[in-house]
């Protein structure tokens, strides 16, 4: 996937630097938001991801890259990460990381897949669970900017349980319309059945082809390729569906 560049130098932003956790919160029963102080950071755009190395008492090192979940805000940084229970990375970051610890960092990295506070077409933001991170990103960053650009989140969780950022979704902000996708156990009375994504749900409650809007796709591979199809079918413009997705990955 081609990437764009970045606020700060490459050399800058591609070398290994120290930040401080200084705040962290549980979002779901498996996600975790962890909020860092980075005194050098060089800044992000709304999309852009990090890397975080880890090093283990014999010198044993992992890294897994991981969006940030915050509006550009100087020198802090919001992490949420979903555990994985094979991970090597992602349960630590979940359970046992507290705040004083230190934790390497490197990036941001990625400027394909990412938004503009001077863009000004209607946005489709359509996250498929943990998908939602780097979208939630583009949200917090277009309310930090008074942005007026209209838009529309779809949302794919299995239960209501496993959403994240549940009051602050349900509070909104002006301009921002959303809805809920469950794949297994819908609340009672939803009036949706429970099932994936499909393109009555992106008429219904998406953005019609003709508004010329950018689409920003990101969760499980499955997931975003098929919402990607499911769009172009549609009527969208595939240069203007762009796509984030992950995968098993050791976490």
């Amino acid at each position: 996937m081609a990437r764009a560049a970045a606020p700060g130098r490459l050399g800058d932003r591609l070398r290994w630097r120290t930040g401080e956790v200084v705040d962290r919160r549980a979002e779901s029963a498996t996600a975790t938001t962890v909020v860092l102080n980075v005194p050098d950071w060089p800044g992000h755009l709304a999309g852009q991801h990090l890397d975080i190395r880890l090093t283990a008492e014999d010198g044993y090192r992992a890294h897994r890259s991981y969006s940030v979940a915050s509006a550009p805000d100087g020198e802090r940084i919001e992490l949420t990460v979903q555990r994985l229970a094979d991970g090597e990375v992602s349960p630590y970051l979940v359970d046992d990381v507290q705040t004083g610890d230190l934790l390497e960092l490197r990036g941001p990295v990625g400027g394909y897949f990412v938004w503009r506070p001077e863009q000004t077409e209607p946005v489709l933001l359509v996250a498929g669970g943990s998908g939602l991170v780097p979208l939630m990103s583009m949200i917090r960053t277009r309310g930090a900017a008074g942005s007026r650009v209209p838009f529309r989140l779809i949302y794919s969780a299995r239960g209501p349980e496993d959403r994240l950022y549940g009051t602050e979704l349900r509070e909104g902000s002006p301009g921002l319309d959303m809805s809920y996708v469950y794949t297994r156990t819908p609340p009672d009375n939803w009036p949706r059945p429970a099932g994936r994504v499909t393109p009555e749900d992106l008429v219904r409650d998406g953005w019609p082809p003709d508004f010329e809007p950018s689409c920003y796709v990101c969760g499980p591979t499955g997931f975003v390729e098929k919402t990607a199809a499911h769009l172009v079918l549609l009527g969208h413009a595939p240069e203007r569906i762009r796509t984030e997705r992950f995968g098993p990955s050791g976490g």
